[in-house]
């Protein structure tokens, strides 16, 4: 095991890496941003480091910073997190390169699940099914109309090495087409540095389904089951919950069986999530891989007793799994809203600021990820997400029971949240019968503008 590890992140996540951390007696660095100076997991760590200005780009994504501060520090680990670097294939390789290790897959790996063609290539061979799309990335609009009209509308345009919804643009149109690859590729050159760009059929109104994976460099591969993450707002999830109200037992195991096959093919290691659409006929077309932990890992924690997080430190120190796949087995039912400091009434507009006053809901199978609290300033330089709030249940009745009750509890003054609008939304008739996709949100929200017109 690691003696000491390098939190490359901020934020609930920096907080949750020191916890498993400090369970597994390893000691911890946190880097900041003078943004950060009073985060609340500077004073979880052993140590801090100060590694630069607010912007991302001069402090958590600044590699040579980062680096320093792992030397300086005599870390001989880093952990990403999820965000920033995680899926930085250069950054792996130069922890690599200098005696450090990257807790992650390797940098093979991520390269090539963060190339959205090779990814599907390589899951195409594996055997799991894709979206009819382009065969590489788009060279002309003229090749794109072809494509389009092979296909038929709609159809989407995606960044290459694109994540997050950024590079992404539907289309029912030739001339929304061709206005949609400049926007795309300007968008993804701006957030990736890499303009190249796909098109694929667009499948209406699916569910988000993902899967939970492991592997170590002994040959073991496991799935955790699957998460629902369907209700999302432009391309950004909001809830997610397991196990998903459309998926059965013959399913589930047809998909766990369908992911192991892929690990098996690209020789991963680490933990990982494998991304499918489904259609309305219960037919997976495989979306992408996140080759680092998910910010939604809880809820699967919750229902297999499994820390992820723990498992991931342990599998990069060389640790073997002890678990086999028979000895997974998933109990009740759990759910995860994301706490973002938005303004619901106001388009969702970002709200930083200082908290004055904050009470964290509790009680039996409530789980709060966060690290605010009463004092703490949410600045306004990075994502919004201030907590997860996961509850957890017998049966997915009682999880959403609790996490209607918990919502309630959840108090953050005079910060505006997302709290009550993910009441709302889980509290709705449609979602609490599990009758909701992709696009329950959209028709949700319209409904709203209408009745307050």
């Amino acid at each position: 095991m690691f003696s000491k590890v390098l939190v490359a992140n901020r934020g609930e996540v920096a907080v949750r890496i020191i916890r498993a951390c400090k369970e597994l007696g390893v000691k911890t660095v946190a880097v900041y941003s003078e943004a950060d100076k009073n985060s609340i997991h500077l004073e979880f760590a052993d140590e801090a480091v100060c590694i630069g200005r607010p912007k991302s780009s001069e402090s958590y994504l600044n590699i040579s910073s980062i680096i320093s501060a792992a030397e300086i520090t005599d870390a001989d680990a880093i952990h990403p997190g999820y965000g920033f670097l995680a899926e930085n294939a250069s950054f792996a390789e130069i922890c690599q390169s200098c005696g450090i290790a990257f807790i992650g897959p390797s940098p093979e790996n991520i390269r090539l699940m963060g190339d959205k063609i090779q990814a599907k290539e390589a899951m195409q061979k594996a055997g799991l099914s894709l979206i009819p799309g382009s065969k590489g990335a788009l060279k002309s609009k003229d090749e794109a109309l072809v494509v389009a009209k092979k296909m038929g509308y709609p159809v989407i345009v995606k960044a290459k090495a694109g994540g997050g919804g950024k590079g992404m643009r539907i289309c029912h149109s030739d001339v929304r087409l061709v206005n949609a690859m400049m926007t795309a590729q300007a968008e993804a050159q701006a957030a990736f540095g890499d303009s190249e760009i796909y098109l694929e059929k667009y499948i209406e109104n699916p569910r988000h389904i993902e899967v939970q994976i492991m592997a170590d460099n002994y040959g073991n591969y496991l799935h955790l089951g699957e998460r629902d993450c369907s209700i999302q707002r432009r391309h950004q999830k909001i809830i997610e919950e397991t196990p998903s109200p459309a998926v059965d037992a013959r399913a589930r195991k047809k998909l766990g069986e369908m992911c192991v096959r892929a690990l098996k093919h690209i020789g991963y290691r680490s933990v990982g999530t494998i991304e499918f659409l489904m259609d309305a006929k219960g037919n997976f077309y495989f979306m992408e891989m996140n080759t680092r932990i998910q910010v939604e890992h809880p809820i699967s924690e919750q229902v297999t007793g499994i820390d992820l997080v723990k498992a991931q430190i342990a599998i990069s120190a060389g640790e073997k799994i002890k678990l086999k796949q028979d000895e997974i087995h998933f109990k009740g039912a759990a759910i995860e809203c994301r706490i973002n400091a938005e303004d619901p009434e106001n388009n969702f507009m970002p709200c930083p600021g200082s908290i004055d006053f904050c009470y964290i809901p509790g009680g039996k199978d409530i789980r709060v990820d966060t690290h605010i609290y009463a004092g703490y300033r949410i600045p306004p330089y990075y994502d919004s997400l201030i907590a997860k709030l996961i509850a957890t249940g017998a049966n997915r009745k009682d999880a959403l029971k609790k996490m209607e009750r918990a919502l309630d509890e959840f108090l953050i003054e005079p910060i505006k949240t997302t709290a009550s609008f993910c009441k709302r939304v889980i509290t709705d008739r449609d979602f609490i019968q599990g009758n909701y996709n992709t696009g329950f949100l959209e028709k949700f929200l319209k409904k709203d503008e209408e009745e307050v017109q």
